[in-house]
């Protein structure tokens, strides 16, 4: 998904965002209301994180602006420290999709784009699918051209993030934010859950898909051009 945050507090858009891209997401961010309507009048976006308390323009007029004068319609989720009935009321008249309030769990404001994103797009099932190669979400099972593929909790982690975030390439940072918080062991555990990804995914199959970009990181190959090892 692409996500943008208008949120003035930058500890905060960068930790959010951090986390976002680590699940594969990919993020803009804004800084006032100004900018966030910018940005969304020239850009496509799958959803908006807005803070409410922003500078210059908050973010319930911003939200208004989006759906009046723009005619945008793409999900908004609002998050603010302001949790009482009346100021989530005003958000809602002022056309957000969901309301979250601070401080939040990170794993939640994921949760809950995606479920906006699903909802936006009539989506009923939660299934990522490359090529012949794709991931229930809800059961959590994976399979490759109708073939269930065994994979412990550590490696279907790593195959959410790269199919999020495919053919583009996750950098390595990004998968141990996503496994251990952006505190991974002292051993290469990172390395060894990828080569037991690969033994399940490329092994049994003629055409291998997990990509390793040196330096870099690691993607998944686009199904219509040759994959490399």
């Amino acid at each position: 998904m692409r996500i943008l945050i208008v949120e003035d507090n930058e500890d905060l858009a960068a930790n959010t965002g951090d986390y976002l891209e680590a699940q594969g997401h990919s993020v803009d961010y804004a800084g006032d209301g100004v900018g966030g309507v910018h940005l969304v009048a020239t850009n496509a976006y799958d959803a908006v994180v807005l803070d409410l308390g922003l500078p210059g323009m908050d973010g319930l007029t911003l939200c208004r602006r989006l759906r009046h004068d723009l005619r945008k319609d793409v999900p908004v989720l609002m998050v603010t420290a302001r949790d009482t009935l009346a100021e989530k009321l005003a958000g809602f008249e002022a056309g957000t999709d969901d309301y979250l309030v601070k401080p939040f769990a990170l794993q939640e404001l994921d949760a809950r784009l995606q479920a906006l994103v699903r909802r936006s797009r009539g989506s009923i099932t939660n299934v990522l699918v490359h090529g012949d190669l794709e991931l229930d979400l809800d059961r959590v099972e994976a399979r490759r051209d109708g073939r269930a593929l065994h994979l412990n909790p550590a490696c279907l982690t790593i195959l959410r993030v790269l199919l999020e975030a495919a053919p583009a390439t996750v950098r390595r940072a990004q998968l141990e934010l996503a496994l251990w918080a952006g505190e991974p062991p002292e051993s290469d555990a990172l390395r060894s859950h990828i080569y037991a990804l690969r033994r399940a995914i490329d092994r049994p199959f003629e055409r291998p898909l997990i990509q390793t970009i040196h330096g870099i990181g690691y993607r998944i190959a686009d199904p219509n051009t040759e994959a490399t090892p």
